[in-house]
């Protein structure tokens, strides 16, 4: 009977406690870095974001810039997409809250102009689209910079089976290189 307790208890506290945080060091981010001669966070700095822009975007996750200017990455923002649960969301176009959702970490890192030069995703939490994890299709975002739209269907390939995710992690790619673009550096 404790035992049975006891398991309804930790179930209930990860029910309320929510999701876990985002890890903005993770494995697959420093890896590489590391092939690109950075092996020590020491040479990342977080960027400042203004209060228009956090007002204007829901932004979960941080932008970081390279000190060191003999690689190819300049900026890396990491982060989490939330996307409706199978099923889909209660409201037509409403964003999802962290309660009401499932969720996936990733990180993209851009060159000096801002332009997209890698995107993967390193913790997949939601029961349908784990294809869009795949390196494959992830290299469609490499060279956005923003200067078109990132459509589902017309530059970017739909999955079967994985529409939520492939729309949730296109769209906010389009918008954290918008982001990127605003911020004054």
């Amino acid at each position: 009977m404790r035992v049975i307790v006891f398991i309804m208890f930790m179930f209930m506290n990860v029910l309320v406690s929510g999701q876990e945080k985002i890890e903005y060091q993770n494995k697959p981010l420093k890896r590489m870095l590391s092939r690109e001669g950075i092996s020590v966070f020491s040479q990342i700095s977080e960027l400042d974001i203004t209060d228009s822009l956090r007002r204007k975007y829901r932004i979960q996750g941080k932008f970081f810039e390279i000190s060191t200017d003999e690689n190819r990455y300049k900026y890396i923002y990491t982060g989490r997409v939330n996307s409706c649960r199978a099923g889909g969301c209660k409201i037509p176009g409403e964003t999802p809250g962290d309660e009401a959702s499932e969720y996936f970490d990733y990180f993209i890192l851009f060159d000096r102009t801002k332009s997209v030069q890698a995107v993967k995703v390193f913790n997949y939490q939601a029961t349908h689209g784990y294809e869009i994890t795949s390196r494959g299709w992830l290299k469609q975002f490499i060279g956005y910079d923003g200067s078109q739209s990132l459509e589902v269907s017309k530059n970017i390939d739909a999955i079967s089976g994985a529409t939520i995710s492939v729309r949730a992690i296109t769209a906010d790619v389009e918008i954290k290189t918008e982001i990127l673009k605003e911020l004054k550096l």
